[in-house]
């Protein structure tokens, strides 16, 4: 049985709910430190264990060899959920650990028996699934939409929503990855953010120096996804 209070999860999903609905999860929360690129879930494989990010934060991709990123899951949600609270058991999609940190896993057969037994957790875990939906869309909208530099101010911008700090560890390699498009493309947007002086990029890291400037490069491609995420589950 885990022995953490409500107060000190740093969750948003678990603080949003009552006492006696987190009360329905905790004797089942398991917490554990992540790793760069740990499995979370595999495609087309049953899951067996959800996620609640505390620290850190989890990328969705395609699988195969056209891999691409279409979602980014932190400390805001819950990793795995959307096929499970929708009745499948799998997902054609890749979750893996984008930035290190530390989560807390519960076991399927557990977290549907809570859902079960509270239609409050239930619409408030659907409405995290909306919100996520949302932010699927909007990826490709931003894809379809905008060049490279605006796609990578908007993903910027999504993974520092998810750290404590302004500093993201990634390589160019893996941003060409999560973005679909070739390392010297990615390193060319880098260049010119960096000359505008929204970041700093160093080996295997970059820094946010500019929020305000990253948002009016990434125009509307940002904002509507988590918007949705204050309305329907708050600030």
């Amino acid at each position: 049985m885990s022995l953490f209070e409500q107060s000190a999860v740093r969750n948003r999903l678990l603080k949003r709910l009552s006492p006696s609905d987190f009360g329905l999860l905790r004797p089942h929360l398991r917490p554990f430190a992540t790793e760069l690129h740990q499995t979370l879930i595999q495609p087309y494989v049953p899951i067996h264990e959800l996620f609640f990010p505390e620290a850190g934060y989890a990328s969705i991709t395609t699988a195969g060899l056209g891999k691409v990123e279409v979602g980014i899951i932190g400390p805001e949600g819950i990793v795995g959920a959307t096929p499970v609270l929708l009745g499948s058991d799998r997902t054609p999609y890749d979750h893996f650990v984008q930035g290190a940190g530390e989560m807390l896993a519960i076991g399927v057969p557990e977290f549907l028996a809570a859902t079960e037994t509270s239609v409050v957790l239930r619409n408030l875990l659907l409405r995290f699934v909306q919100t996520l939906l949302i932010q699927t869309a909007q990826t490709a909208f931003a894809n379809a939409s905008y060049n490279i530099e605006v796609r990578l101010a908007r993903w910027l911008l999504m993974c520092q929503d998810r750290v404590n700090g302004d500093e993201l560890t990634v390589t160019h390699d893996f941003l060409s990855f999560m973005l679909g498009v070739q390392r010297t493309t990615v390193t060319l947007a880098l260049q010119m953010l960096e000359g505008n002086r929204l970041i700093r990029a160093r080996r295997g890291r970059i820094a946010v120096l500019d929020r305000v400037g990253l948002l009016a490069v990434a125009s509307d491609s940002y904002g509507v996804p988590e918007a949705e995420y204050v309305r329907l589950i708050g600030d």
